[in-house]
């Protein structure tokens, strides 16, 4: 945490509190917190501080993705050691390229989320906060088991060893894969649930018991319905809901990550320059392109229907590169139908308190962590206003300045 006192002048505020831009405010930091917002052009001590003019550009919180992997890359391509050094770079240039500042996984082999997490927790490296998942847990023949993150469990003890060995090795939170997905083979499908009713009881069972909240990929009713009432934390995906998905999400107050990316981003469904050049890169097989465009307008209806009923939402990409996919998603988000407004909150606000790190992160506001970002368009005219980035703000210090030298 730094100890020199920052002051940033001139800027005009958008805190993820209020709905709308605080022209010509200061933002006082001391010892990594913010101490002070002085709006009206009220003026700071500078005694000894360093002070940043941000000349009337926007200073938001930075932006939290809560759904994330590091690359699918198999061991006999790529030895470990280059694949949690990979995975490291990647977690840092999300934080100094494009200013997220928080990212939650939903699945790693060999822990390398835990690693990577407490480097960065101990100051071995500036990079964002981090929240592990571990393996994500799914059944034999379950979802992805080709990407090497997956953990096969069978029937009851199986769901409870595995969890245990998650827990042992420092997770943050239970990945549960309880359905198929649209990335897989023909027998792993969206449209299907994985775990017996015993195998999904036991698995929420031992998490409650020990604390370890359950961040679930269920992506049709069936599992969703399942996941809400055993008391996930969050559902990831969604990609069918029903009516009674929704009065249950409202109920239990379940979070939803809804990866708008998966299905989203296909040739056929690409529309601005940056998806359509990220969709060229990622080159994805023709038969899982169909099965995303065929997903598609479920997932848009349920997720508008979701965001318009006051479901508790996050921004989640499940997609890389790690510094492209939030902005990805948040641009997706708009496309939808979310507002700039309730677009911000999900990739702030709310992105810190699905990692229950809503009391020190996620807005800007007095006692709060200077985890900041100053962009030059307004975020609130145009959410994809997020990428126009010139600062990122860590813990007070600028450890990015994308600024013209004047």
């Amino acid at each position: 945490m730094s100890n020199t006192r920052h002051i940033y002048t001139n800027a005009t505020l958008i805190d993820s509190v209020r709905p709308t831009p605080i022209p010509n405010t200061s933002v006082v930091v001391e010892n990594g917190r913010i101490t002070q917002i002085l709006e009206g052009g009220a003026k700071a001590d500078t005694a000894n501080a360093v002070v940043t003019d941000v000349a009337g550009a926007y200073l938001m919180p930075g932006l939290w993705d809560v759904h994330i992997h590091p690359d699918y890359l198999q061991l006999a391509d790529v030895p470990l050691a280059d694949q949690v050094t990979l995975f490291g770079h990647k977690l840092i240039a999300a934080l100094t390229d494009s200013g997220i500042v928080g990212l939650r996984c939903a699945g790693a082999h060999h822990y390398m989320d835990v690693a990577w997490k407490r480097a960065f927790d101990t100051g071995q490296y500036v990079g964002p906060h981090l929240y592990a998942a571990g393996h994500f847990l799914t059944t034999t023949g379950g979802h992805f088991l080709t990407s090497g993150h997956a953990l096969e469990c069978d029937g009851p003890y199986g769901f409870v060893h595995a969890i245990r060995e998650q827990m042992k090795n420092g997770v943050d939170h239970i990945k549960l894969n309880l359905s198929g997905g649209i990335m897989g083979p023909a027998w792993d499908l969206h449209t299907h649930s994985f775990l017996l009713d015993e195998e999904i009881k036991a698995a929420f069972a031992i998490c409650h018991q020990r604390e370890f909240k359950v961040m679930a990929h269920a992506t049709n009713p069936q599992a969703v319905k399942a996941a809400i009432k055993l008391g996930a934390h969050s559902i990831e995906h969604g990609y069918i809901l029903d009516d009674e998905c929704i009065d249950l999400f409202l109920e239990h107050g379940t979070w939803y990550v809804p990866t708008l990316a998966i299905t989203h981003l296909t040739p056929n469904q690409a529309q601005t320059d940056f998806e359509r050049r990220w969709v060229k890169n990622r080159n994805l097989m023709q038969s899982l392109c169909c099965r995303a465009d065929a997903a598609a307008d479920v997932h848009a209806h349920w997720f508008e229907k979701a965001l318009k009923a006051g479901v508790k939402m996050a921004v989640g990409s499940d997609i890389r590169p790690l510094k492209e996919a939030a902005l990805l998603e948040i641009g997706l988000w708009a496309k939808d139908g979310a507002t700039p407004w309730q677009t911000l909150l999900a990739t702030t606000k709310h992105g810190a308190e699905v990692c229950g790190a809503g009391k020190d992160l996620g807005t800007i506001e007095v006692g709060k962590i200077a985890d900041m970002i100053v962009v030059a368009g307004n975020p609130l005219e145009d959410i994809n206003n997020v990428q126009r980035l010139q600062l990122v703000i860590k813990n007070g210090d600028i450890i990015t300045d994308k600024r013209a030298p004047a």
